[in-house]
């Protein structure tokens, strides 16, 4: 149970100022994780075309800047996911850039920030998935987005602003915590370990764990 917990645990540690995890706990979860995941793959099996993803309400976020992974989000279902988890209604798509359209990559569910541990857990296992929160967030100006995107940047998911008072000097604007808790799903690929990877959705390799 230990080497299994202590396994987890060295998979997804440190991920850096931007990110907040649950903690994982027993792995006897195993069969409630994969009916999601077949659930997740006769339903988002459609969504191979990002065009019916389009179609079926699906908004692609910041869709002229480039970057490593877009995220394609319908807002009724993050609304929905406020209430209850349902496998069927993922909040947000994601995919990569390839050519003139979009290659699908996988998916992320979201619950409310205030939402415990338990209830995390009652969605989708904390043995088999970390939930996540971006937290520490500065967005920078509006015209400036791309340099979230830029090696070593200063704003976004892996930028080196982590403080409001910085945030505010470099006329961004800083978010305590970003949309509330996530989790991804890639449930196409074939390793477990890929299935539920907090790394896949990180622009860089290089991953630090709070």
């Amino acid at each position: 149970m230990e080497h299994a917990t202590t396994g987890m645990a060295s998979k997804h540690m440190d991920i850096g100022p931007h990110m907040k995890m649950t903690n994982a706990v027993q792995p006897n979860d195993k069969e409630r994780a994969d009916e999601i995941v077949r659930t997740a793959r006769r339903v988002l099996e459609q969504y191979k075309d990002y065009k019916v993803a389009e179609n079926d309400g699906y908004r692609i976020f910041l869709p002229n800047i480039p970057q490593p992974m877009y995220h394609f989000t319908n807002y009724r279902y993050g609304f929905e996911a406020a209430f209850r988890f349902n496998a069927e209604h993922p909040t947000s798509l994601l995919y990569e850039k390839r050519g003139d359209g979009y290659r699908f990559i996988g998916a992320m569910y979201t619950a409310p920030w205030r939402t415990n541990e338990d209830d995390l857990d009652k969605r989708i296992p904390l043995s088999i998935a970390q939930w996540h929160q971006h937290v520490n967030f500065c967005f920078p100006p509006k015209e400036r987005a791309s340099e979230m995107f830029v090696p070593n940047p200063r704003f976004g998911m892996l930028g080196s602003i982590t403080t409001k008072a910085e945030c505010d000097a470099a006329e961004g604007r800083f978010f305590p915590r970003l949309f509330g808790w996530m989790v991804h799903v890639h449930p196409f690929e074939t390793d477990q370990a890929n299935v539920w990877s907090v790394e896949r959705q990180m622009p860089t390799g290089q991953h630090n764990h709070h």
